[in-house]
């Protein structure tokens, strides 16, 4: 199966002029214009949607799905948090890869920032208290748990276990993706800061500054996945997905051995790599586009994608082999930290990096010769949901 056209819209921190459907529509239309094909020639469609609060709508998916002119076709719509885009796209492998259909677009479509409230909050987003809702409603969400003061814990947890990430370690993450994304032309923050501006941003909750968390951004992204036979038809550039693999873990972390490390990432990267034959992924990848909300659990992705053993995940961004110049450049788009996180398009978006990277169209951030990419998408409470994708281009 191959993907066969792609189009994102640019991430914006708000869209003050369209709908969440209109930006589904510029992504869809976009995608659709790569694969020089009619939306005709769409047999289903697979929606990443995580939140009903940031579109302030239920069903969003069915207004999507109309507005785009997809009616009477088959569509379902999927949320796994921030994993939602990931999801989406595994949603659609398995409709093409069962023969149900030849053609499937997966779009991902967030728009996060019409969630307001001004005379209940005085001018404070509700963003944060949509999200609190798919915590934990008995324990966590009273107790002010937050996805940043989550996924701290984890960090904590692997730098008591480990002595890593440091904070310079996780400040060369955020100079490395911000920098990345001065390159991209749909990234919101695209940014040159140096290490000591990390350092010195204003605490979030520790170890986490400003510069070590995304920001909430809204846009839309949009692939074709198409049977193989299909491809052949469309395309004479089709971008395989050779390997998948996805996990839930125990979503609540006392029924977990540890988080120092995610186990469902280890697991879905494990599966990805033997469906795709790939033994040495530091050796054997070319790029890859991992989920970046902090700039710790970057680094614990290195360890859970099996780039380095567990504990090492500091070493490879100290000694440059993450950098768009290294081994294995990761998050050449700027990641979430640095084009930014559209949640239910994210994991699409990083997706469509890794194809301009293989198809040879990613101009000015261009990863020389890459013929291998892997796309990680994590969601839920401490990184419940993982899949992966392994991306290989035509020979």
């Amino acid at each position: 199966m191959a993907i066969v056209g792609v189009g994102t819209t640019k991430f914006k921190a708000r869209w003050i002029d369209k709908t969440y459907y209109e930006l589904a529509y510029d992504a869809a239309k976009l995608a659709l214009s790569d694969a020089r094909i009619g939306r005709e020639d769409i047999d289903a469609c697979v929606y990443g949607i995580y939140n009903d609060f940031f579109q302030r709508q239920y069903q969003p998916d069915a207004f999507v799905h109309d507005y785009i002119g997809m009616g009477l076709k088959p569509g379902v719509r999927v949320n796994t948090g921030g994993a939602t885009g990931g999801s989406a796209l595994r949603m659609g492998f398995s409709e093409v890869a069962s023969g149900l259909y030849d053609t499937v677009l997966v779009l991902g479509v967030e728009k996060c920032n019409d969630c307001f409230n001004y005379e209940v909050h005085q001018h404070s987003p509700e963003v944060l208290r949509a999200i609190l809702y798919t915590a934990d409603m008995t324990y966590d969400n009273p107790a002010g748990r937050t996805a940043a003061s989550g996924f701290a814990l984890a960090v904590i947890a692997h730098i008591e276990k480990f002595g890593t990430p440091t904070e310079r370690q996780m400040a060369l993450v955020s100079v490395k993706n911000h920098r990345n994304a001065t390159r991209n032309p749909v990234a919101q923050s695209p940014k040159l800061l140096t290490v000591e501006d990390v350092l010195s941003s204003r605490k979030i909750v520790d170890p986490f500054k400003f510069y070590d968390n995304c920001l909430y951004s809204e846009g839309a992204s949009a692939v074709i996945l198409a049977s193989e036979e299909k491809a052949r038809e469309i395309t004479d550039c089709p971008i395989w997905i050779t390997g998948l693999g996805a996990s839930l873990d125990w979503v609540l972390p006392q029924n977990r051995p540890n988080i120092y490390e995610f186990q469902s990432s280890q697991i879905a990267a494990r599966k990805a790599y033997e469906m795709a034959g790939i033994k040495d992924p530091l050796q054997e990848l070319d790029l890859a586009e991992i989920h970046d909300a902090f700039t710790g659990t970057e680094i614990m992705a290195y360890e859970d994608c099996f780039f380095c053993p567990p504990g090492e995940g500091g070493r490879l961004i100290e000694e440059g082999v993450v950098e768009p110049e290294g081994k294995l450049p990761v998050n050449l788009s700027g990641g979430l930290l640095g084009c930014g996180h559209a949640v239910g398009a994210t994991g699409i978006m990083q997706t469509i990096e890794v194809v301009l990277h293989l198809r040879g169209q990613a101009e000015n951030r261009q990863r020389k010769n890459a013929r291998v990419g892997l796309v990680q998408s994590i969601g839920g409470t401490l990184c419940s949901w993982t899949v992966c994708l392994i991306l290989k281009r035509e020979e």
